[in-house]
């Protein structure tokens, strides 16, 4: 014990030293992202700085090379802010959300390009989509699939008659909290609100903790902790971003039914995504309606021995009892393997269309 002061100093000094040395390397690597913008303006003025597949790689590169103590996960968080801050030095990233402030998509858009990245809240799912269409953003980030509630319709409908392209996904570990203001009368509350998914998603633990309180759907989470402040009988369902936005306190914490809840989001932009070595492909196929159809539609999968990750079925606005198949899989559409089974697919198919080949997500 009589050499602990010792050794302290010793470490403090030591981090003092590799904090000079991280500082000094980010820099480098700051002033080395300004000259790539400056490369790439040279040879093109509309020149894309924001490569997806790239960023992937490196992220990848990355926690394949940690050795710890920090875990992967958590080193790549800390690349991605770096990588965020150096990128908004060559040009700011604009991303548009399913709004408002507060929400999870908008916790999913930051996860996704970093705090440097300029993120605009939208009122509905379509003006993300048009936003992003309009070239006004540069991406869009919108929600696609819960694992306890499944799909978000309004977000396949979006791309059927969309030419925008999916470029990227993000899957996001989903924590609700019970909220109350100061004014909150804590043995009173009578109403609880949130998004109808948020609610589905904590039924169990409502029904045990708070059978009697109305349960009052609103658009979206930040509404929810919103209302809560200006009313002193209710309680919202709300995650930690809105919390901290409202100055709301947590009475009751990870309140979800299922304690791997999750939501996978998609980025959308106007752009196709190159090969980076482990991406998906999303499509929708419209087959004719007759039996075996949709036999007839994977079997090619089946033959290329294509992984699907996703399949859904949503009705057809061209006819009465007809559907689209939404289907995600493994493997990028320029792969020699997967262009040989799009190129049959398209052939037994009404339509095809192609929504976009991007990275799996590495957050």
């Amino acid at each position: 014990m009589s050499d602990t002061p010792i050794n302290l100093d010793e470490l403090r000094q030591r981090i003092d030293q590799l904090d000079g040395d991280i500082l000094r390397l980010i820099s480098e690597r700051a002033s080395c992202a300004q000259q790539v913008a400056h490369v790439k303006l040279a040879e093109n003025e509309n020149a894309v700085f924001y490569r997806p597949e790239r960023e992937a790689k490196v992220l990848r590169r990355i926690m394949a090379l940690n050795q710890g103590p920090l875990d992967s996960e958590e080193m790549a968080r800390l690349f991605r802010e770096i990588m965020s801050a150096c990128l908004a030095l060559e040009q700011p990233i604009k991303v548009a959300y399913l709004g408002p402030e507060g929400t999870f998509t908008q916790q999913a858009a930051l996860k996704h390009f970093g705090d440097s990245a300029i993120s605009l809240p939208m009122a509905a799912i379509d003006e993300v989509f048009r936003e992003v269409e309009a070239g006004a953003v540069n991406y869009g980030v919108v929600p696609v699939e819960n694992s306890t509630e499944g799909v978000v319709n309004h977000t396949l409908d979006s791309f059927i008659d969309s030419s925008i392209k999916i470029c990227g996904e993000v899957v996001l570990r989903i924590h609700h909290h019970l909220l109350v203001s100061e004014t909150t009368r804590r043995d009173k509350v009578s109403r609880i609100y949130s998004h109808p998914q948020s609610i589905a998603q904590c039924r169990k633990w409502l029904d045990a903790h708070y059978p009697h309180a109305e349960r009052v759907p609103v658009s979206s989470n930040a509404e929810a902790a919103r209302l809560v402040k200006t009313e002193w009988h209710s309680a919202a369902i709300a995650g930690d971003m809105a919390a901290k936005l409202y100055g709301l306190e947590k009475i009751a914490e990870k309140i979800e039914d299922r304690p791997d809840n999750s939501t996978r989001f998609l980025i959308i932009g106007s752009e196709d995504v190159p090969i980076c070595g482990e991406d998906k492909t999303s499509i929708v196929v419209a087959m004719r309606n007759q039996p075996g159809a949709l036999h007839e539609l994977l079997e090619p999968f089946h033959r290329h021995q294509i992984d699907l990750t996703r399949l859904e079925t949503r009705p057809s606005r061209t006819g009465v009892w007809n559907y689209v198949f939404f289907i995600d899989f493994k493997g990028h559409r320029d792969e020699p393997r997967v262009a040989a089974m799009l190129d049959e697919v398209r052939l037994r198919a009404a339509e095809l269309k192609v929504l976009g080949s991007y990275p799996q997500g590495v957050l």
